[in-house]
């Protein structure tokens, strides 16, 4: 992630001066930031798709929390932009890989629950602890943190290996990449002329 994190920054630089030099058109850059924009669009039609069919919700509450959701990204969009303009690339890709690996290893977890109660996998123990009274899965903070981390008040043993297993699979894997020094870019063959 950070690596590739790396190689899309530079290539977008590298665009946004060729646009500067006059080299390049200035629908270039728009056109990849529209399809970039339109990747996370697609990504957030699959969530709230499969929103709607788990939780059975009708369409005006998909349609009022989208509603909210656009008016509260635009102003968190707003934010983030000038908030990001300070940060350094290298340490956003990096907070953003981690939060990608907690989302990961929720919805392993919740895979293995839907497995688990499809009599596809063992439950290795139905309740290992339950901090609902502390934090309900139907509160606020806690319905956040289980769509972005996979919070579980009453987790199975089989929910926390395979949390814990996405957690050191991709977290090692992450950690191994991140040594590893990026390729230098290839340059494009020559082309004879005839």
């Amino acid at each position: 992630m950070n690596r590739h994190g790396r190689e899309l920054a530079a290539a977008a630089a590298t665009l946004g001066k060729a646009v500067l030099g006059r080299s390049r058109p200035l629908y270039a850059l728009a056109l990849v930031v529209g399809i970039a924009v339109l990747r996370e669009g697609s990504e957030a039609v699959l969530f709230l798709y499969g929103i709607a069919i788990a939780s059975g919700a009708g369409a005006i509450s998909i349609l009022g929390g989208g509603i909210l959701g656009l008016a509260g990204g635009a102003a968190i969009g707003a934010l983030m932009y000038l908030g990001l303009l300070a940060i350094p690339l290298r340490r956003l890709f990096g907070v953003t890989a981690w939060l990608i690996l907690l989302l990961a290893a929720g919805m392993a977890s919740q895979g293995a629950a839907f497995l688990m109660q499809a009599n596809l996998l063992p439950s290795l123990g139905n309740e290992l602890w339950d901090t609902s009274s502390i934090l309900s899965e139907r509160s606020m903070l806690g319905l956040l943190l289980h769509v972005l981390i996979g919070y579980s008040a009453q987790p199975s043993g089989i929910q926390v290996v395979f949390y814990l297993g996405t957690l050191l699979g991709i977290g090692s894997l992450m950690r191994v990449t991140a040594r590893v020094p990026p390729a230098a870019p290839s340059q494009p063959a020559a082309t004879a002329s005839i």
